[in-house]
């Protein structure tokens, strides 16, 4: 009776273990299915192609767009490239690795770059959309704040409060500037603004080179404000007021493509649930490391 028991306890777990793997399964193929397109790199259609790149969300690293960028600009089948933008901005160096490569694309790879500005465009998504052939934003699009932004927390006061103190040892008296346990020194102050001007001159003059206008006309109105796409068209911020859509049409025109385009977007990297389950998930966990990121920086960001 005992070994009949196991034997049947056996066969139950089998059964609940093959069932289980049979809904994985199931699961995983339907989101395949709901996440797949034919207009994904990879992927054959009909017509001339334009590849499409989204910039989305705040900058914090140069990839993917950066490698998405270089992968359309070498394939010939790719007559243009259009730059889908609704970002405010973010860190200033991965800024300017994707601004780099727009600019790149365009002079020496002589691709056609065209940016396409949805709801936003602000400050580091617009440094990079200065580097391109052609600005498209809508009337309502948040267009501009040229300007730079180093922020943290101050929580000196809250230490004193818990009777703690922020033990620092260094080498160099501006080793530790920023620390948010304390108030900066004059000095110290001096040598912030002074990057920041720095980073700053980089960016009114991208913005000049790009829109071909004066470097003063640049810095008269780069004192963190934005402006409506509409308004952004009166400033020669951008060069024409419309949508995806007509961004699409123009675009092709200008490569001669007749009739309709083929849209290619880069291939997602897809994560089904099994890869979640058996995979390395740590990248969607926060660590030290992406805790430091959070520290004092420096950003081309709209707030």
């Amino acid at each position: 009776m005992p070994e009949r028991r196991s034997h049947t306890l056996l066969w139950i777990l089998i059964g609940g273990g093959a069932f289980f793997l049979f809904v994985l399964a199931v699961f995983s193929l339907v989101y395949l299915t709901l996440h797949s397109g034919t207009n994904e790199a990879g992927f054959s259609g009909f017509g001339e192609r334009i590849g499409v790149v989204d910039l989305d969300g705040v900058i914090l690293s140069p990839q993917p767009v950066v490698a998405q960028l270089k992968k359309f600009g070498d394939d010939s089948s790719i007559k243009a490239i259009i730059l889908h933008v609704n970002s405010p901005g973010g860190g200033v160096a991965a800024s300017e690795e994707i601004y780099r490569e727009v600019k790149r694309l365009k002079e020496e790879k002589k691709k056609r770059v065209v940016v396409s500005i949805e709801t936003v465009g602000a400050s580091g998504a617009y440094y990079v959309a200065s580097a391109s052939n052609k600005i498209f934003a809508d009337e309502g699009s948040i267009v501009g704040s040229i300007g730079v932004i180093a922020q943290w927390v101050n929580y000196g006061d809250l230490l004193k409060w818990a009777k703690l103190k922020d033990v620092v040892l260094k080498t160099g008296e501006f080793k530790d500037t920023g620390n948010p346990s304390r108030d900066l020194t004059p000095a110290e102050q001096a040598y912030m603004q002074g990057l920041i001007d720095n980073m700053f001159g980089q960016f009114v003059q991208a913005v000049a080179t790009g829109r071909s206008m004066k470097v003063e006309d640049v810095r008269s109105i780069a004192n963190g404000k934005v402006w409506t796409g509409q308004q952004a068209k009166e400033m020669k911020l951008i060069d024409e007021v419309g949508d995806f859509e007509a961004c699409v049409k123009d675009t092709a025109k200008s490569v001669n493509i007749s009739g309709e385009p083929t849209l290619v977007r880069p291939e997602k990297d897809r994560k089904t649930l099994l890869d979640l389950m058996l995979g390395d998930v740590s990248k969607y966990l926060p660590n030290t490391e992406k805790m430091l990121e959070q520290h004092v920086g420096f950003y081309y960001l709209w707030k």
